[in-house]
């Protein structure tokens, strides 16, 4: 065992996608770890507004594809690695798994890990997915251990060539932080507030939601959620599409599709939250119609909250619910189905809270925060023993409960 910490940076290219990893810091920190974050210059999570306790470093990194800034990035990534020197360096998103990895390995970081959330090169075409194929390769090439948030993510990144699977890890049953049981529940103080929510939002006592959260873009399924919508508004003109979340430029809707959010009046838009908890209890059903995922974090929300979820048989979205007992799964990019199953399921109430029921279950099981984090730790020392360093000591039950105060 080692008296000093020891010294592990956790780097993702967009400050926001710190979400992904709440409370993880703090776990590592009071389990011998010495923490720090890396990210880019964007919106700041509620986490680092608040503060975390541990050092943040920020240099600039672009989410898409830009070789000049990139090479910037990359002088300034080298640096700052040669200067803080961290024994394990951790990269999550596509960006920095290209380039705080090639840092790493040039600055020969004793333990380095590249966190795989999922392949955007799986919806591009042409000369994008060329680069990247090529980025994915060397993030996974220039890591001694690539983490996968999914067994299907896996499979598919070894199908396509990018990672030997000797070299991947999966912790638990996937996921890259699990999620906050206790913050999602249902309890009678938030349904007051849910309820207030509800007539903020002009929804009237009865009326069925049909809610979304997440990026309002091309791969997310927002145009044929909106199809599917209007084709149960049909058959139920009463039903809402409530969608939480903000446009991006790098994947943009069609104009059709967004013209529509703007103007029907049975869709709600409201842009990103940090009450995202009591949106999903304004829901009645959750609906990802993705075309690819790592693991959607939004389904494992949903189902902590006891919503029923209909999702896609992409990659990803394929291990996040059980289909038929959480959830139902509906082909990629097929809105007739999607609409099909949103009419099959609000009709049905009893199964719904049935699925509701049975995923918030399937939550405490397998992906609380707690047992993700812990899986963390163990992978983190496992790889210092392998490397020959010594081991942190720590309390993993102060652990839990530091990290669920952040």
């Amino acid at each position: 065992m080692s008296d000093r910490p020891i010294s592990v940076l956790h780097a993702v290219t967009d400050p926001i996608s710190t979400i992904l990893m709440r409370g993880q810091l703090a776990y590592l920190q009071t389990n011998g770890f010495e923490p720090a974050l890396l990210t880019g210059f964007g919106r700041q999570s509620q986490d680092q507004e608040s503060g975390g306790g541990y050092p943040v470093h920020r240099v600039a990194m672009t989410r898409e594809i830009a070789p000049g800034a990139d090479l910037r990035s990359l002088f300034d990534l080298w640096r700052l690695l040669r200067r803080i020197r961290p024994v394990i360096c951790n990269a999550g998103t596509p960006k920095a798994g290209l380039l705080v990895g090639l840092a790493a390995w040039l600055t020969r970081v004793p333990c380095h890990v590249y966190t795989l959330r999922g392949l955007r090169l799986e919806t591009a075409t042409g000369i994008k997915r060329s680069l990247l194929m090529l980025t994915e390769k060397t993030a996974c090439f220039t890591a001694h251990r690539v983490i996968c948030v999914s067994s299907s993510l896996r499979e598919r990144a070894i199908a396509l060539g990018l990672v030997a699977r000797s070299k991947t890890v999966l912790l638990g049953a996937g996921s890259s932080n699990g999620v906050d049981s206790g913050r999602f529940e249902r309890t009678p103080e938030k349904a007051v507030l849910a309820t207030a929510l509800r007539e903020e939002l002009g929804i009237r006592p009865g009326q069925p939601v049909i809610g979304f959260a997440g990026r309002l873009t091309r791969d997310k399924g927002l145009p044929e959620l909106v199809t599917a919508f209007q084709t149960v508004q049909e058959k139920m003109p009463e039903a809402v599409l409530l969608l939480v979340g903000d446009y991006e430029q790098g994947d943009p809707v069609p104009e059709e599709t967004r013209n529509a959010i703007a103007s029907e009046a049975g869709i709600r838009h409201v842009g990103f939250t940090s009450q995202i908890d009591l949106h999903y209890l304004v829901m009645d059903i959750f609906v990802l119609p993705t075309h690819r995922e790592g693991f959607p974090n939004t389904v494992l929300e949903a189902q902590a909250a006891g919503l029923p979820v209909v999702t896609t048989d992409a990659t990803g979205a394929v291990d996040a619910i059980e289909d038929g007992i959480t959830g139902v799964l509906t082909p990629v990019g097929d809105a007739d189905k999607l609409a099909e199953t949103l009419l099959s399921l609000l009709s049905d109430p009893s199964r719904m809270q049935s699925m509701g029921s049975s995923g918030r279950e399937r939550i405490l099981r397998e992906f609380r925060n707690e047992r993700i984090w812990q899986e963390l730790t163990l992978f983190y020392r496992a790889m210092l023993q392998e490397r020959g360093y010594p081991l942190p000591t720590g309390s993993s039950v102060e652990a839990v409960r530091c990290a669920q105060t952040q």
